[in-house]
């Protein structure tokens, strides 16, 4: 929950995946690719290997190792992502080459980066306006790649935000702090001026600390725990 009411911030910034926007039917959607290519798996197994194949080499990366980041890392990352689940599915004894298994790894980074499958919470459209409509000025840091900004356009909300930070373009990544004194000094604003939200404790409760700023959490999921909101709604009766 927030310490302080809204009024004492000049400026919302947000994380944008499991806060803003989401792919609803992620597993679905790669089940559907791989059966395309004759790869018939089912959908529960691939919906888990996926998030065991996150966890692993995401949440098993040392916490303290501030990497670079550029278009080419993000794709490397989920590339090594896609490539461990399609060893777990058995591809190599389907005789896929790995030529194939290069190629289906591309096809689905380029997939789950695409605007088509995201989706908005419904809380996001009606709280940005409500936020802006009170003067606050609203902001983006995210690690996401390059086509973040034509997601937030299709999706009719890139005008709400400045500065928007993503990583793959600035060449930081949370949890390093940098990524956050890079959006305070863009946006012309001190720590103390901005609250920020997001979903993930590292990422977007510790890192925006170590640069002075205030966060929140936001649990969407059941999965998510400690304190934090269950919708962004509730920013605006703080």
């Amino acid at each position: 929950m927030l310490n302080k009411p809204l009024t004492a911030y000049k400026a919302v910034f947000f994380d944008v995946g499991d806060t803003l926007l989401t792919i609803p039917a992620a597993s679905a959607i790669l089940h559907r690719h791989l059966a395309s290519r004759s790869l018939h798996r089912g959908e529960e197994q691939v919906g888990e290997l996926f998030t065991e194949a996150f966890r692993l080499l995401y949440y098993g990366k040392p916490s303290d190792a501030f990497e670079a980041c550029s278009p080419e890392s993000d794709r490397l990352f989920w590339m090594k992502v896609y490539h461990y689940i399609l060893q777990k599915l058995g591809v190599e004894e389907e005789k896929w080459t790995e030529e194939q298994i290069h190629a289906c790894c591309h096809e689905l980074y380029d997939l789950f980066t695409s605007p088509e499958h995201y989706a908005l919470f419904e809380d996001v459209i009606e709280t940005m306006a409500e936020l802006q409509r009170r003067g606050l000025r609203l902001g983006i840091i995210s690690n996401f790649a390059p086509t973040l900004k034509s997601i937030l356009a299709d999706k009719g909300i890139l005008d709400f935000f400045e500065p928007v930070i993503v990583s793959t373009e600035v060449g930081l990544e949370k949890p390093d702090p940098a990524i956050f004194r890079l959006a305070l000094e863009r946006a012309g604003l001190e720590a103390a001026d901005v609250l920020y939200v997001g979903d993930h404790d590292r990422n977007d409760i510790w890192a925006p600390a170590q640069a002075g700023i205030d966060a929140v959490k936001i649990k969407r999921y059941d999965y998510h725990t400690g304190e934090g909101i269950h919708s962004l709604r509730q920013l605006l009766v703080s």
